[in-house]
């Protein structure tokens, strides 16, 4: 028999979804989309600090000049960025210089809601058929979001590393399509992150979380789709071989620093060394039954040895902490949110000496990933089908589908 919904129905259910007066939107949504809005403007003004290698490499990359094209890395170690973050910026090419950069802001800003969305969703998707909360789910990710946001709009707006969005943009996509349990799209966003960012390939991970059967299958998408980007700029010019090697200062707050590291530049061991730790904490995570934990651990991984200390470094924490508070526990107060931006963040404001933020840094990483990997955590448990009263879980379980789209 079709449902008829009564005014009464359509109350109960605009309750449970957030809904404002029967429009699309969502009570969290429009608050969210305020707070960047208004950090927007705040930090636009200032912003685009980086830009100008976005703008630089996407020109050499379309060029024919000797040192653009598959030549691009061999010539210019020091553009760091993906070449499917390099395509993306040459959609802002027909617009002038300024305004190019405002449509990236602006476009970049955005992704930050889109990504509040996704993970809301997937959260959802992961707790299905346990009895999820969905007004607690909705409480916890507005809380989390208003600590996300801020430093969103400093990556994406104050930076400009229209690269790191990218990274993070497509992990979190990523993470989506592993609730949905869709090996081949974890295969091809892991790979489309790699391909913006090489530092995301600490994200790997996610797909160990997948059923064992789909292992062999998304590692030969992911290790093929990586290739595809990258292997002709190794094979257009061998001097590409060197980009790997380009190194950065070490700068006295970096928490490598607390470990005696006092070299100039960033030492040969350390990016392999910052991979390595990444990946083999993200594996310990999936092996625990923790996969929401993969982004934040490796994270942790690249703000512990990172001879740098961006502060657009913190956005891939609080994606990853977002993750944590939003699906890998069930706290009504996402309190690692809210952790991370006051260590991270607030110390680079507040703290007066290099050295103590230096072991801010070192503290938070060991804090952090020991919590999520060791703490014990309340795990989803779904009832098993058969037996009486499955034809009301079940039904239950197609009420919940229903809020699914409503949680983020």
């Amino acid at each position: 028999m079709r449902e008829v919904r009564t005014a009464r129905t359509t109350t109960d259910y605009e309750a449970a979804t957030g809904r404002i007066a029967g429009l699309p939107f969502r009570r969290h949504h429009v608050l969210l989309a305020a707070w960047t809005v208004l950090w927007f403007f705040l930090v636009e003004p200032s912003g685009g600090f980086s830009w100008h290698y976005l703008r630089q490499g996407e020109q050499l990359l379309f060029s024919g000049q000797s040192d653009g094209g598959l030549s691009l890395y061999a010539h210019h170690p020091e553009l760091q960025i993906g070449p499917v973050s390099l395509a993306a910026a040459r959609l802002t090419a027909p617009f002038s210089p300024h305004t190019g950069q405002l449509v990236a802001e602006a476009a970049s800003a955005a992704l930050g809601l889109v990504m509040l969305v996704v993970v809301g969703r997937t959260a959802a998707l992961y707790y299905l058929g346990t009895g999820t909360n969905h007004r607690r789910l909705q409480q916890r990710l507005l809380i989390a979001g208003l600590a996300f946001i801020p430093m969103w709009v400093e990556v994406s707006v104050r930076f400009a590393h229209l690269d790191d969005v990218l990274a993070l943009f497509f992990t979190t996509l990523a993470a989506h399509a592993l609730a949905r349990g869709k090996p081949t799209q974890v295969a091809v966003f892991l790979a489309l992150a790699v391909d913006s960012k090489p530092w995301a390939i600490a994200f790997a991970p996610l797909v160990l979380a997948l059923p064992r059967r789909d292992w062999l299958r998304t590692a030969l998408w992911f290790a093929v789709l990586v290739a595809v980007a990258w292997l002709p700029f190794y094979l257009g010019n061998l001097d590409t071989m060197a980009a790997a090697k380009f190194t950065i200062p070490n700068q006295p707050a970096s928490a490598l620093r607390w470990f005696g590291v006092t070299d100039p530049a960033t030492p040969w061991w350390d990016r392999p060394t910052q991979f390595a730790l990444g990946l083999g904490l993200g594996s310990i995570a999936v092996w625990r039954g923790r996969w929401p934990a993969v982004v934040l651990l490796g994270a942790d991984a690249r703000i512990l040895l990172d001879p740098s200390v961006y502060t657009y470094y913190t956005a891939s924490i609080l994606l990853g902490t977002l993750l944590w508070d939003a699906v890998g526990q069930k706290r009504l107060v996402p309190w690692w949110s809210w952790i991370a931006l006051a260590a991270l963040y607030g110390g680079t404001l507040l703290l007066p000496s290099d050295s103590a933020r230096g072991f801010v840094r070192l503290a938070f990483v060991v804090v952090s990933a020991a919590y999520v990997l060791f703490w014990p955590t309340q795990q989803p448990r779904r009832p098993r089908s058969g037996g009486p009263g499955e034809g009301g879980r079940r039904a239950a379980r197609r009420r919940e589908r229903v809020l699914v789209g409503a949680d983020a």
